[in-house]
């Protein structure tokens, strides 16, 4: 039907004279005693029946704030100044945040309040009120925003708080158990349990290809690649792995009584996938009293392994005990470096070399890494062989070569470890 009178629809776009001039209907929400007592009743039977909220909660801090979300409500529509009240929302919310109550309760009970009272809203207005309601609508949008807002900024305030002083405890603990120190009193101030042995994890995290990107803040990709490593490792650990860790890596000790060895690689790969760059590791198990030394002993094992170049993932002792042994001053080692002298002229045999033994004897793999044909891999072992006096195709001449190639690692000047306990121990104490 057309009109003849040129009049707008009531539910016409804001800006129109009849939207403008109209004013949000709050009379419904004056009512706040009763109003918040039949609010709370609907709670208590519908959003919070199985015990989500204590009694006393429900009968006295629940209706407060209740009261308070409906003044909230009022006080937007009818322009005056509601920060009190939002302020007074958030510490309800910190309150309930520390209580355990999930804040999908609270979201839940804020929107059903919401929905009730615009409900009344809409029973107390008639067809000449549909431009009034229409604004009153969008202004309940802007309060239900608001209130929502509160709580969960609220709710991430104190969950920041409670993972902060966690997570002071648990590096007060393993700086602790790193040093050979008594830990059972802070452990039990920090709700830890020490367990009676533990699996002492050196982890090597290698920069993410945005840290050196020119476009990007570099630091901030490094935080963002460790938080999530240490929030994958509290996932699977549940929470129960004490670690040191920077950018580049650190210490973990993960309770043998709550993971296996076989665990140990999925771990590893879970939080090479976490970090989105593949992460290398050496373990080592031992008991309590022992963690300091097992955990030199353990980044003494990672030095080793980026010194071979060896393959990323985890490295055990026991894989590694004759590499390891090998490391060890003495004559031997100085005799077993001298080996590999003659290919001096000849970096690109010692560099096959490497890469063959670190990639367990793959030629393939070799080559790829290399960028050429097995048929070249097998050339330079054959060269290899002539000069040195021992063949890599043969288990003793491949047992003289690896061992001379771990030992003329350590001629070299030494290198800084990665995550070594005391560096971590002071770097984080400094924090």
């Amino acid at each position: 039907m057309s009109s003849t009178s040129g009049a707008r629809h009531p539910l016409a776009p804001a800006g129109s004279a009849e939207t403008a001039a109209a004013a949000p209907i709050s009379d419904p929400l004056r009512d706040v005693r009763s109003l918040s007592t039949a609010l709370v009743a609907h709670f208590a039977e519908h959003v919070a029946r199985c015990g989500t909220l204590p009694g006393d909660a429900l009968r006295g801090e629940v209706t407060t704030v209740t009261r308070t979300c409906l003044e909230l409500a009022a006080g937007v529509l009818e322009g005056r100044d509601v920060s009190g009240k939002i302020e007074r929302l958030q510490r309800a919310g910190a309150d309930w945040a520390r209580e355990g109550i999930p804040i999908g309760t609270i979201h839940r009970a804020v929107h059903d309040g919401f929905a009730l009272g615009f409900d009344l809203i809409v029973d107390a207005t008639g067809p000449e009120d549909y431009a009034r309601l229409a604004v009153t609508a969008r202004r309940l949008f802007e309060v239900l925003a608001m209130v929502d807002s509160a709580f969960a900024v609220a709710y991430v305030r104190e969950h920041r708080a409670v993972v902060a002083e966690h997570h002071t405890a648990v590096h007060t603990v393993a700086s602790a158990l790193l040093a050979g120190h008594p830990t059972s009193t802070m452990a039990r101030a920090g709700g830890l349990e020490i367990d009676e042995s533990y699996y002492i994890l050196a982890l090597s995290i290698p920069a993410h290809a945005g840290e050196s990107d020119p476009r990007v803040d570099g630091e901030v990709v490094a935080r963002r690649k460790l938080r999530r490593v240490q929030s994958e490792l509290a996932r699977r650990a549940g929470g129960r792995a004490l670690s040191l860790l920077s950018a580049d890596g650190g210490t973990v000790l993960l309770p043998a009584s709550d993971a296996s060895t076989a665990e140990l690689d999925e771990l590893i790969a879970g939080l090479s996938t976490a970090a989105q760059v593949p992460l290398t590791a050496t373990v080592i198990h031992a008991e309590t009293p022992r963690i300091p030394e097992a955990a030199e002993q353990a980044h003494e094992l990672l030095d080793m392994v980026h010194r071979l170049e060896c393959a990323s993932g985890l490295h055990s002792f026991d894989d590694l005990a004759m590499e390891y042994q090998l490391t060890r001053p003495g004559p031997g080692r100085e005799y077993l470096g001298t080996l590999l002298d003659p290919l001096d002229e000849f970096p690109e045999l010692l560099e096959t070399l490497r890469r063959h033994i670190g990639n367990d004897l793959s030629r393939r793999h070799t080559a790829r890494l290399l960028g050429v044909h097995t048929n070249t891999v097998d050339n330079r072992l054959k060269r290899i062989g002539q000069l040195t006096g021992f063949d890599p195709a043969q288990p003793s001449g491949l047992w003289y070569l690896r061992s001379a190639l771990v030992a003329r690692s350590y001629r070299k000047a030494e290198r800084v470890r990665i995550g070594r306990p005391d560096t971590m121990v002071a770097s984080s104490a400094m924090k």
